[in-house]
């Protein structure tokens, strides 16, 4: 393992999220894309040689939408960086 590449945390409202980390952070979101083929929206900032990646749903059918029905926001995964 080379370094955490970056932390994933499920957001229910990508707007509020993104004004909240840009304030805690003091600075904004450097990345923003639709993946629609997972039907969520993301958001990258980027703090030292990682990110945090926060990711809310474009429908109600999605898997992060029902992850955030049962678990609520919070850390949803960790990214590796690897050799291999």
């Amino acid at each position: 393992m080379q370094k955490i590449e970056h932390i994933g945390i499920a957001v229910d409202d990508i707007d509020k999220s993104n004004a909240l980390f840009a304030k805690i952070f003091g600075k904004q979101n450097f990345k923003s894309e639709v993946v629609e083929s997972e039907e969520v929206i993301t958001s990258f900032f980027k703090i030292g040689d990682s990110k945090i990646e926060l990711i809310a749903a474009t429908n109600s059918e999605s898997l992060i939408a029902k992850y955030l029905a049962k678990n609520k926001a919070g850390m949803h995964h960790i990214s590796f960086d690897v050799n291999n």
